[in-house]
């Protein structure tokens, strides 16, 4: 996607529409709290705080990362927002002080790093704050969808009202594993492009990576109620170990 900057994803427009419910936060904080331990715990990514906030009512210890000020603006206008220690910066790369019996990462931001070597350094950093038997979570979409496209795009109806449509369209290049998209919206106000790129990984490819980093498989799941992860799964939930 030319001149695209990852933050453009995750604007103060983008922020503002953000989705801080997607059905799934019960199932999600119960998963993570079961194998998080006496904590603390790491969410990367933790955008608006969705899975961060709801973890640490159950009185677990909670710090955050995530690059986007605009989304932790709008974590700390919510009940405990203030009170979770979140650090601007990129995940690849940043030092975080301590370690962490869970580090975890939700709804596909693993793929928003965009190049291998960038989630494999992230694995690395992962690896390096977690405690002696500490677990790491990932939450990802499985990519066999994408080999039904016809000549790799998509477009999709997302929502339909009387004075606004939201289209999403999507670009697929197998060779380089990346998929661009845009989230159009046409409304009386005029037009906005809400876009994204992500690299993908299988689950095969990830734990690959994972044991370079020094982690290894523990369990995986085909969501957050422990539903058995086949082939006919479309997300997982992998738990690695050190």
């Amino acid at each position: 996607m030319k001149d695209y900057d990852p933050k453009m994803s995750f604007s103060d427009q983008a922020a503002a529409i953000f989705h801080d419910h997607r059905g799934d936060e019960t199932g999600a904080v119960n998963f993570l709290k079961s194998v998080a331990g006496a904590g603390p715990v790491l969410e990367l990514a933790v955008g608006t705080g969705r899975i961060a906030l709801p973890l640490a009512q159950l009185g677990l210890a909670v710090d955050g990362i995530d690059f986007s000020p605009e989304m932790v603006e709008q974590l700390r206008t919510k009940p405990g927002g203030r009170d979770l220690h979140v650090e601007i910066a990129d995940f690849v790369d940043v030092d975080v002080p301590g370690k962490y019996s869970l580090i975890y990462i939700v709804w596909n931001s693993f793929f928003n790093v965009l190049t291998q070597d960038g989630q494999l350094r992230c694995l690395e950093n992962v690896a390096a704050h977690l405690t002696d038997g500490g677990c790491f979570v990932v939450e990802a979409f499985v990519p066999s969808f994408l080999h039904k496209l016809d000549n790799d795009q998509q477009v999709q109806a997302e929502s339909i009202e009387a004075g606004a449509v939201r289209i999403g369209v999507l670009q697929h290049y197998a060779a380089t594993q990346t998929i661009e998209q845009s989230h159009v919206s046409l409304s009386r106000e005029g037009i906005r492009l809400d876009p994204v790129a992500q690299r993908y990984v299988w689950p095969s490819e990830l734990d690959l990576m994972a044991r370079m980093a020094g982690l290894r498989l523990q369990a995986r799941w085909g969501g957050w109620n422990d539903e058995p992860f086949d082939s006919s799964s479309d997300s997982h939930v992998s738990v690695y170990v050190r």
